[in-house]
């Protein structure tokens, strides 16, 4: 069969941000045939590029044109695989989301499970600090998306059967999830030395420090004194969350000193 035309590429790149079109697709994209006729060129070729770019570089870098130049094609090579960048950035999403599913089943035990889950929420987005970036940013959602989303209401469900508390469980766990890996990966762009060196550069300035001795911080200054200002702990405040859920729905404190 003779191959149609190709339309200009200026009609297939994605609108500049702040002027992004609708457009009618006829499926979802994990639905759609794949095509190409080059081995060396495939939809996972792409997508596991493009991910070693986000990877890598962050997510602003990922383009249709860079992608192709990296696997040595023509941009609209990469069009007979993927309609669009919205295409390639829901891919991305759901390929990443395998590495948070559990293998052969959740545990039975609510907290077990939901700890499971939440470990390997924390570890994918270090891996791919993008990840979270593109969450909630497009309505569709992948096979690997729906499973990840089925296990976590499994795991809710094991203290709960009512799908409104189901829901504000995991949304609970998730944003505290979400909010300590931001700040996980703020640290590490920053680095050890520089975050020392900013504690240490606020802690000798003249005003600060004779706020700290005029007596008004004593909690304040004694966690300074001790140098515990960038010591977390991802476990220990998951325990105090699930420890309150828990006591919520049945009553009483769970006896589980800590997350296992």
């Amino acid at each position: 069969m003779a191959e149609s035309s190709e339309p200009p590429e200026r009609d297939r790149e994605r609108p500049e941000r702040g002027e992004r079109r609708e457009r009618a697709r006829p499926n979802d994209v994990w639905a759609r045939p794949r095509g190409g006729r080059r081995p060396k060129l495939t939809r996972e070729a792409i997508v596991d590029k493009a991910i070693e770019i986000a990877d890598a570089e962050g997510l602003e870098a990922v383009s249709i044109r860079r992608v192709a130049s990296e696997l040595g094609v023509r941009a609209m090579s990469l069009y007979t695989h993927i309609e669009a960048k919205e295409d390639l950035l829901d891919l991305m999403y759901d390929v990443v989301a395998v590495e948070v599913l559990v293998e052969d089943g959740l545990p039975d035990d609510w907290r077990e499970a939901m700890i499971e889950i939440t470990r390997k929420e924390r570890a994918a987005g270090l891996r791919h600090p993008w990840m979270f970036e593109l969450a909630g940013r497009s309505p569709r959602i992948g096979p690997n998306g729906l499973r990840h989303a089925e296990q976590s209401m499994a795991a809710a469900a094991r203290l709960t059967d009512d799908p409104e508390e189901m829901l504000a469980i995991v949304t609970t766990v998730d944003h505290y999830m979400l909010g300590f890996v931001l700040r996980e990966q703020r640290l590490r762009e920053m680095g050890t030395t520089r975050l020392g060196e900013a504690r240490q550069s606020a802690l000798e300035q003249a005003y600060i420090a004779k706020l700290l001795e005029s007596g008004e911080f004593p909690h304040l200054r004694s966690v300074l004194d001790t140098g515990l200002y960038n010591q977390e702990d991802f476990d220990l405040g998951l325990k105090w969350l699930l420890d309150g859920i828990e006591h919520d729905h049945r009553g009483k404190w769970p006896s589980t000193s800590s997350p296992t």
